[in-house]
Parts: C-alpha cells; structure tokens; sequence
C-alpha cells in the first residue's frame, strides 16, 4: 500500500542558522520560532582552542622521534646529549645502583619535600660547586633551592629576574644551548646574543665576547656556560676565564652559570668548577643553575639546583624566600627519588670516589672516541684542518656542517644530529667513528 501525503502544514519550533563566526567553528545556533514551546537540543560546538597554533617539533629531542622512525641498520642518534656505551645502550651508573640498593634497605617514605628541596641533597650540591671548604657557605652567603634538573633551575632564575630585577636583559651566548631562549622568554625576560663561536677558526671568538660584554649595559645578566660550552664544546682557558671575570667586575654584570656537566667535561669535578669557584673567590654575586642528568645519568629524576651567591647572609635568605615562592607556583616540591641518589653518593667517601672514576672512564670514552673521528677525517680529507675536533671539550663537536651539509647527513647517512651542525659524541661507539667520518666528508664535498 503506498504511502499518502497529507496537505497539513507543519509548524516550524525553531530557525537554525549559522553565524559567520560559528561556521568557522561549525557551532549551531538555535533560537525558538514564534510561539513555539521551550525546549533543549544538543549543539555542535567548536573547540575554544581552535585557534591554536601546531608548534614546531623540539630541534633537540625532535632529533630522537626521527631517529626512533628510522628503520635502517647504520643509523646513528647523535642529538641528544645522553651517555651511552660503546654498544650505544643507555648506561645507568654503578654507583647509582649501590645507592639505589642502599635507599630500598632504609625503605624511606615518599613524603613531600619542602618547597626548596632534600637537605642533604642542598648541602651536598652546595659544596660540589664551591667546594666544602668554601666560607660562602661557612657564611651562609648562599641561596641553594633543589629543583627540576638544569631546564628547572634556570627557569626559577629567569622567574627571579623578571621579578626582582626587572628591565634587566639576560646575554647569551651565540650560539647557546637551544632551550636558553624558550626559558628567559617564557619568564619574561628580555634576551640579546653576545659573540662567542668563530666559524673560520672552529673556536673561541674571546674579542668579540669581551667587546660585546663590555658593550652591554652595566648591571646586565650575562650567561656563561661553566664547562663544556653546548653547543660548541669550546670554553675559554683560565687565563681568558680571569678576563671575564674581572670585565663582569668592571661592568657591574650579574653573571649566570649554567653548570650541567660539572665532572663529565675534563673527568674532574674541581677542574670543571673552576669559573663559578674563581668569580666566587673575587667577590662577585652570581646565580648559578646545576644538573646532576649527564654527570650522575640521572635524566629521568630530574634533579638539579639553582644557586644564589650573594655578599650578604641577610639577602640570600631572602632570595631564596622568593625562589621557594616562585617553585610553590610552578610545581610546588621537588622529586626526592633523585636528591636522595646524589645524596647517598656524595655523603659516602667510598661511594663519592667511585663516582669520580665512572665520570672519568664516561669522560675518557668519549675523548677516544674523539681521537678515532680526528684520525678517521684526516685520514680520508687530509686537506682541511680538523683540529678543532680534539681541542673541543664534553659531550659535543660542533662541526661547522651547513643546514644542506646536514640534511645530506640525515637523508643520505642515517646519521641525526641538531640542525646547526651539533653532534653528541656520546651517541658514537668506536666501531662507527669511521662510517661518521665518511659521512661528514661526503656531505662536506656533494651537499
């Protein structure tokens, strides 16, 4: 039987329509048609973060998702900087076991932390970057609040400097450690790039430093890298460390250490904190952040320190009230997992010394490592000069590669390494040295 249509008008109950601004957003309008009854329906509404913009991939740990992409059997990680072993595993320390063991026998609970961290763990880290005889600390001339590792440090200090010494503008140095711009410029903090790198000599650029340190300003931040400057792996000697100090003196600059390789640089922790120690000695007031992911492989516990050396007992405790302030703001305690593993480490003497020969052999490793990159490029390109590689110093080699030099590495090569020609030596075995030296020549001669 077919279906029959009636003639009976049907009564509208509402008029849909689309706003310009909701067809964007694919949201309804509803509003009741006259005399219709109230009623409820469900809308399909936009997201309120529509407008949000996709960020770009980080330029450092972007490197590892592309690597971790990559199915070929020759491709080497080297952009982010964590130790590995010469089978290019994840290497967890021995002393970090023994500690670890011994934390499971105290069976110690998982209490917060007060605002400003373990402190043991404040006292310890305290004395590895002035030394336990230092009379800052004596003085209580110190600030030291434990937070999340080096990126958390410098971030509680950018926060101090927004807040208790506005106007300041902060100097990098160029090129600097990629997330030392997001930081100071999420503070609020203004930042200027003062010369460092030279590319023609692969080194030191120490007079246009100093020019641009002495034309900053007085009473500016400037941020040095304590050792094993990242990117480059060039640091200034000491003799030129006691140019800077006393410029930073004449000048009236509030210098900014980021010490994240304290001991992984030289295999030293005394001769690592050499520049924060001496500035110390000569008077001068500085923040210092510190980072115990490389030296103690503790990049997961994200445990580290910001550091305020001031020439009065009665202003570092108030600095350090505004840093508590600041933390309780952000994220409230620190981890404990980490500060109680530095703790037990640095509290022991067998411990501590067994510490100092692991950084030692991963130190070493890394120089030989080194060394069979240097004899493997000048070997197969003997015309160019590579000194530049064994003068370098830590974790990293800046090679001076193109942006095209690069992607000629990634695409060609399989080898993944930051875009402004940054290798973490870390990531290199031995047994690779050679293939990454034909590949550096390869992209230096056809990219």
């Amino acid at each position: 039987m077919a279906h029959m249509m009636t003639n009976n008008a049907v009564k509208p109950v509402a008029h849909i329509k689309l706003s310009s601004r909701a067809q964007s957003a694919k949201a309804l309008r509803v509003k009741p048609a006259k005399g219709a009854k109230s009623f409820k329906c469900a809308t399909v509404a936009g997201s309120f973060m529509e407008g949000t913009e996709q960020a770009p991939p980080d330029p450092i740990l972007g490197v590892s998702d592309a690597f971790k992409a990559s199915t070929s059997p020759d491709k080497l990680n080297l952009g982010v900087g964590a130790y590995r072993t010469e089978e290019l595993q994840p290497y967890v320390l021995e002393v970090v076991k023994k500690a670890e063991a011994i934390m499971m026998e105290k069976a110690e609970n998982k209490e917060y932390l007060p605002i400003d961290g373990l402190p043991a763990f404040k006292k310890c880290t305290a004395e590895l970057l002035l030394g336990a005889d230092s009379s800052i600390i004596a003085e209580n001339k110190i600030a030291t609040l434990q937070s999340l590792s080096g990126t958390g440090s410098l971030r509680i200090g950018a926060a101090y400097i927004n807040a208790w010494l506005p106007g300041k503008t902060v100097y990098l140095s160029n090129p600097t450690w990629g997330n030392h711009k997001n930081i100071f410029a999420d503070a609020g903090v203004e930042w200027k790039m003062y010369r460092y790198f030279d590319p023609e000599t692969v080194g030191l650029d120490f007079a246009g430093m100093m020019e641009d340190i002495k034309g900053a300003p007085d009473g500016s931040i400037i941020v040095l890298h304590g050792c094993a400057h990242n990117p480059t792996g060039v640091d200034p000697t000491k003799e030129q460390w006691e140019e800077i100090a006393s410029l930073c003196q004449e000048k009236g600059h509030l210098p900014f250490f980021d010490v994240a390789y304290q001991g992984f640089a030289s295999g030293s922790l005394e001769e690592d904190a050499f520049a924060p120690r001496m500035f110390a000695e000569k008077g001068l007031e500085f923040l210092c952040s510190q980072s115990y992911s490389k030296n103690l492989g503790l990049y997961g516990e994200r445990v580290g320190a910001i550091n305020a050396v001031v020439n009065d007992a009665a202003v570092a405790t108030r600095v350090a009230s505004q840093m508590k302030r600041q933390a309780r703001a952000m994220y409230s305690n620190p981890p404990v997992h980490g500060a109680r593993i530095v703790s037990e480490v640095v509290g022991d003497e067998d411990m501590f010394n067994e510490w100092k020969a692991e950084m030692e052999m991963m130190s070493g490793r890394i120089k030989s490592v080194r060394g069979k990159l240097y004899d493997y490029l000048c070997e197969k390109m003997p015309e160019k000069d590579w000194s530049f590689v064994t003068r370098q110093i830590g974790m990293f080699s800046f090679t001076g590669l193109t942006p095209a030099q690069v992607e000629n590495m990634t695409n060609k090569w399989e080898v993944y390494m930051t875009k402004d020609g940054r290798i973490s030596l870390a990531g290199l075995s031995a047994a690779k040295a050679e293939y990454l030296a034909d590949a550096i020549v390869d992209s230096i001669k056809n990219a």
